[in-house]
């Protein structure tokens, strides 16, 4: 499990050094998210599985894994978001490794859905932001998985509980999530998005389509960044970039 913690920081170096060079992405965001890549792509999927990245704007998130895992280049990562680039800030089938193009949000469920219902001897990961559940068509693909009984789909949410706009509690309450996933016939487990044993022990197989809701932290990593709504779509300054490299260089190192 340290391993794993090690892995995340140093994809989250990379994911720093990514948006820095481009001057553009959504560092708050991927931050958060990547023990759950991490989790996924080093522990839990298996060949066959399929991922889909619905919170498609922390694309670079996924990049920085892929890349470690040999579907990309890790040189590849620095043309994040360049022009005639393969790596746009939303994933496309350009990519090794990608499964459908992201960015709509709301969308990724609806296709998990199906390729669950498609691929039945295979499971169909689906990561959602939180801000992307006021989307109705999410709970249109929830009642559908559920009516299909599709025990091999399993959505994660990154519950930051914050949004470009602000506390998604302010923008569209979501209340309590887990009740209504229940409400709509998934099984639902709560765990901590930063710890992989909880993370690992979360996402292991349901008899009904399970959601995983992990409780995060946006900017998960540097107190520059942690929990402040601004870094949805912030880019680091020259001394803000040096400062964050220098708390995931020091918590990395710190981890037994």
């Amino acid at each position: 499990m340290s391993n794993l913690k090690k892995i995340a920081y140093d994809r989250r170096l990379a994911v720093l050094d990514m948006v820095k060079t481009a001057k553009s992405g959504h560092i708050g965001g991927s931050f958060s998210c990547m023990d759950m890549l991490v989790a996924l792509y080093y522990e839990i999927m298996r060949e066959g599985d399929r991922f889909i990245l619905s919170k498609g704007h922390c694309a670079e998130a996924l990049y920085a894994v892929l890349a470690d895992k040999g579907f990309i280049s890790e040189e590849t990562l620095q043309t994040f978001a360049k022009f005639d680039t393969a790596l746009a800030e939303h994933p496309t089938r350009k990519i090794p490794g990608v499964e459908f193009a992201t960015g709509a949000l709301g969308h990724g469920l609806s296709v998990g859905t199906g390729m669950a219902l498609a691929r039945r001897s295979s499971d169909v990961y689906v990561m959602m932001g939180d801000g992307e559940l006021a989307e109705g068509s999410v709970w249109e693909a929830a009642m559908s998985a559920a009516k299909y009984k599709l025990a091999n789909l399993i959505a994660l949410i990154d519950r930051n509980r914050l949004q470009i706009s602000g506390d998604t509690e302010d923008v569209m309450p979501l209340d309590d999530l887990a009740a209504k996933f229940s409400a709509f016939g998934w099984e639902v487990r709560s765990c901590d998005g930063h710890e992989p044993s909880e993370l690992t022990k979360a996402l292991q197989k349901s008899n009904k389509p399970l959601a995983v809701i992990a409780n995060t932290v946006k900017g998960y990593g540097s107190k520059v960044m942690e929990g402040i709504a601004d870094w949805h779509h912030g880019i680091p300054s020259d001394s803000e970039y040096e400062k964050i490299k220098s708390e995931l260089v020091q918590r990395r190192t710190h981890l037994v």
